[in-house]
């Protein structure tokens, strides 16, 4: 037997809470989102972002055929090889990737603007949150810094690593600095700045490994359109059909460009590195890359200084499982990860999906409502918290890589054994496929 629609609560406009969003919305289910961005295209979202067949899936699911679509439309070319470089251009490994492995590259901006389509009367703006009451009913109130209030059945932490939701409930939920500072930037992409690189790089993503444990990555962002809005030549069909709808906003920050980031452990770093913006940031790559490649420096020198940041890296703690009731978390509100693994917006579309799929499951009258969000938080808990660990494994200041004298040991071994795998083919695709594996291990269904 149904039950009545619930009605859902989601604070935080971030991909995970419009996931979501969409799908109760497809669901029948109501749902209002309160986001503190005054306006849809506040904040700085134009950096890159790799949607993974996983989270493909989870969007696909999530969203209306139509606007699937469109976000397939409005995706970078996606990238063709998996490069590990040395600081000197040195390829130690190259992996071809296949076009159904490899994956989709958006501007955050784009995908932002893809997943408020649709939803106008759904999110609320300008609405930051302060805290939240549970009624004597069973219900959960929510309460904004404007003075005015929400009720509903169920109350969705979707608002990030610094989530005020996650603060009350899970007060022990931490979330820790990891010890790894990053510094990024774009460069527009011109054939100038394009020869800097390797082909294979420039045609995919590139992850630079060097000494004193400095790391790096290079993305090449080329677009179906220009920065007017305008189509590329040899584009036309239902792309055009989809791009050309869409209004000028879209297009802001997709001009094609390479995005590279530099990061080490704190201690490499000088004090207050992490708040640095403008012109300062390519400046410190600089100061603390001296033989790097003179490619991989022009690189930085070319920088676009409105697009530079730095940036101190965190990651949740993993904890015990917690009793559940109406109120819930997905995405960073509940497992900030590190950009090791490169699945951080990948969980928080899949955690969407389960969550949809437990609250539908509650109104359509299987378990209580309590228990419903309970089988999705143990499943969350899962594939999350596995994610957050294989995550801090491959970037926190604690790895052997960021020793003074053994981690230059351990660099050579690992270039070491990169190449030989390189050299043989068989090898290089298993050791791909258990790259893949765990990247998504705990998430099958």
């Amino acid at each position: 037997m149904s039950r009545t629609s619930p009605h859902v609560i989601v604070i935080g406009a971030g991909f995970g809470g419009m996931a979501l969003a969409h799908g109760l919305q497809r669901a029948g289910i109501a749902v209002d989102v309160y986001e503190r961005d005054r306006t849809r295209s506040d904040g700085l979202h134009g950096y890159r972002v790799g949607i993974d067949p996983d989270g493909a899936r989870a969007l696909e699911r999530s969203l209306p055929p139509e606007l699937y679509r469109t976000f397939l439309a409005t995706c970078a070319r996606s990238p063709r090889h998996f490069v590990m470089l040395s600081e000197g251009l040195r390829t130690t490994l190259d992996v071809p990737l296949a076009e159904e492995g490899a994956g989709h590259s958006v501007s955050r901006m784009t995908l932002r603007q893809v997943l408020l389509t649709g939803l106008e009367d759904v999110v609320h703006f300008d609405k930051t949150f302060t805290h939240y009451e549970q009624l004597p009913d069973g219900r959960v109130t929510a309460h904004f810094a404007d003075g005015t209030s929400v009720t509903g059945d169920v109350l969705v932490a979707a608002d990030g690593a610094n989530s005020r939701v996650r603060q009350q409930y899970l007060p022990h939920a931490t979330v820790l600095d990891s010890g790894i500072v990053a510094l990024a930037a774009k460069v527009p992409l011109t054939d100038a700045t394009r020869a800097l690189l390797p082909e294979n790089v420039s045609q995919g993503i590139g992850m630079v490994m060097a000494p004193r444990g400095f790391g790096g990555i290079l993305h090449t962002m080329e677009f179906k359109w220009d920065r007017s809005g305008a189509l590329k030549n040899g584009i036309g069909g239902n792309d055009a059909e989809l791009i050309a709808e869409w209004p000028g906003l879209l297009f802001d920050n997709t001009r094609d460009y390479i995005n590279w980031s530099v990061w080490a452990a704190a201690d490499k770093f000088p004090p207050g590195a992490a708040r640095l913006r403008g012109t300062d940031v390519a400046d410190l790559a600089l100061r603390l890359t001296p033989h790097w490649h003179p490619n991989l420096r022009r690189l930085m020198e070319l920088s676009d200084a409105s697009s530079a940041f730095a940036l101190a890296i965190r990651t949740s703690v993993p904890i015990d499982p917690w009793a559940p009731t109406p109120v819930t978390l997905l995405g960073d509100a509940i497992h900030t990860m590190t950009p090791g693994m490169g699945v951080g917006a990948n969980t928080a579309l899949i955690d969407a999906v389960e969550l949809c799929r437990a609250l539908t499951a509650y109104r359509d009258g299987g378990r209580t409502l309590t228990e419903a969000v309970g089988g999705y938080e143990e499943r969350m808990r899962d594939y999350g918290f596995k994610a957050v660990i294989a995550s801090r494994e491959r970037m926190s200041s604690d790895g052997v890589i960021h020793k003074p004298y053994v981690g230059r040991l351990a660099l050579g071994a690992q270039r070491a054994f990169l190449r030989t795998v390189n050299l043989a083919p068989p090898v290089k695709r298993k050791f791909t496929e258990a790259m893949m594996a765990k990247r998504t291990e705990g998430r099958e269904r």
